[in-house]
Parts: structure tokens; sequence; C-alpha cells
């Protein structure tokens, strides 16, 4: 999954040729931080793996003003 979405060419991650170890890393680094904090997942009913556990920890402790309404939908 990686290969295909981070560096095969016409990737939306990479911008210009992998023509040193740097150029690999920025991708690296960049991919990794998409795939934990940003992508949107099914299975976490289309939330990004952080929203998902923010709002995990927050209807845990009743921290966010908005635990009771959730609560509520569900």
């Amino acid at each position: 999954m990686f290969k295909n979405e981070a560096v095969a060419k016409g990737s939306t991650f990479r911008s210009r040729a992998l023509k040193t170890e740097p150029d690999a890393q920025a991708i690296v680094f960049e991919w990794v931080h998409w795939y934990n904090n940003e992508r949107l997942h099914s299975a976490l009913n289309h939330q990004t793996p952080e929203e998902y556990e923010q709002t995990h920890y927050d209807l845990q402790t009743g921290a966010s003003p908005d635990a009771t309404a959730n609560k509520q939908a569900a």
C-alpha cells in the first residue's frame, strides 16, 4: 500500500524525482503523518484516527461539550 500511495510515479506525495535519501525520507514522513492523522477510515465512522481517538477519550471523561450530544445521538 505504501509503495503505491507514496512512492509510485504520479503519487500526490511525490513532487519530484527521488534522487537522494533525504528525498525518500521526506516522502516517508509525510505519508506516515497522513496515514496516522489525516486519512478517513470507514471502520472509524469516516473519521480520521486522531478524531476518533479524541472522541473516544472525550466520551470516557465527559471532557467535551459535545459528549452529551454524541451519547444521545448514539
